[in-house]
C-alpha cells in the first residue's frame, strides 16, 4: 500500500491514516486508489470490527482533490481529446464512498483539520464524527466550477435539511468546528490535542460492541433513507431476525439476567 495511506490493525480495530500533511492530505491519484484499497480491505477482513478514518497533522484531514495534479490531467486531456480526468469520479470517489457507507461495520471519521470537496463528502460517509475544535469543513465544490461529488449531494441535506445544503453548496464557506456542531455535521466535538484519542475510544469502544446489530443498524439507517414506512418496517422484520440470531445476541441478554458487562464476539 502507497506510504500516502497508513493501514494498521489492533484488537479489531482498522485505522486508515491519510498520510500527505504537507498537501493538506490532498487526493493525488496514488492517494485516492489507497484510500479506495484500504477501505475495501477493512470491509473484508473479518477481524475488523470497527475503523477509524483520519489524517495526519494538525492542519487538515482532507481538502479534496489536489489540484495541481489535477491542473495537469486537464491539460493532457485537452491535448489528447479524451475526459479521462473526470473518471476519477467512478474510479475513485465513488468506490471510496461506497466502502464507507456499505461497509458492514462502524466507521469513526477523526476531523483533525478542513475537510473540504471529497474530504467533506469522506467525513459524512461516515457513520460518526469525532471533530477537533480547530477543524472546519467546506462543500468547495462550487468554488472550482464544479458540482457535488463524493455523495454530499446524498449525505449533507439528509444531516441538516435541504435548504442548508443548498446554502453551503451554492455558497462555499468555512464552517467552523461549533457551527458543524451545531448544525448536526459533528457528533462530538473535542479539543484539538485531544482528538486522536477521543475518536480511538469511540472507534474502540464500537469495535469491542454487537457488531452484527451495527450492521444491521447501518443497513437499516440507508434502507429506510430512500424507502416508504411500511418497506421500512418489512426491513426491519428481516434484520431484527438476523440480529436476533446472533450470538451476541444471546450474550447480551444472559449478561443482563447476570447482571454482568457483556463480552461480544462479533457473530
Amino acid at each position: 500500500m502507497a506510504d500516502s495511506v497508513l493501514y494498521e490493525v489492533t484488537d479489531g480495530l482498522a485505522t486508515v491514516t491519510i498520510n500527505r500533511p504537507d498537501a493538506m492530505n490532498a487526493m493525488n491519484t496514488e492517494t485516492k486508489a489507497a484510500l479506495r484499497d484500504a477501505l475495501r480491505a477493512a470491509g473484508a477482513d473479518t477481524a475488523v470490527r470497527a475503523v477509524l478514518l483520519t489524517a495526519a497533522g494538525t492542519r487538515a484531514f482532507c481538502v479534496g482533490q489536489d489540484l495541481k495534479e489535477h491542473v495537469g490531467n486537464l491539460a493532457a486531456d485537452r491535448e489528447s481529446g479524451s475526459k479521462l480526468t473526470m473518471s476519477t469520479v467512478s474510479e475513485h470517489y465513488n468506490p471510496i464512498v461506497r466502502a464507507l457507507t456499505e461497509m458492514p461495520k462502524p466507521v469513526v471519521a477523526g476531523v483533525n483539520g478542513v475537510a473540504a470537496g471529497a474530504g467533506f463528502g469522506f467525513a459524512l460517509a461516515a457513520d460518526f464524527r469525532v471533530v477537533a475544535d480547530t477543524a472546519s469543513f467546506n462543500t468547495s465544490f462550487a468554488g472550482v466550477a464544479l458540482t457535488a461529488d463524493s455523495g454530499v449531494s446524498w449525505t449533507l441535506p439528509r444531516l441538516i435539511g435541504a435548504s442548508r445544503a443548498s446554502d453551503l453548496l451554492l455558497f462555499p464557506r468555512s464552517v467552523k468546528a461549533q457551527e458543524a456542531y451545531d448544525l448536526g455535521i459533528a457528533n462530538r466535538l473535542v479539543p484539538a490535542e485531544s482528538l486522536h484519542a477521543e475518536a480511538e475510544a469511540v472507534a474502540r469502544a464500537l469495535a469491542a460492541g454487537p457488531t452484527v446489530a451495527y450492521a444491521a443498524l447501518k443497513e437499516s439507517l440507508a434502507y429506510g433513507a430512500s424507502h416508504s414506512l411500511s418497506e421500512a418496517l418489512e426491513r426491519e422484520d428481516v434484520l431484527q431476525t438476523r440480529a436476533g440470531a446472533s450470538e451476541d445476541h444471546s450474550i447480551a441478554v444472559q449478561a443482563f439476567l447476570s447482571k454482568q458487562p457483556p463480552r461480544y464476539l462479533g457473530r
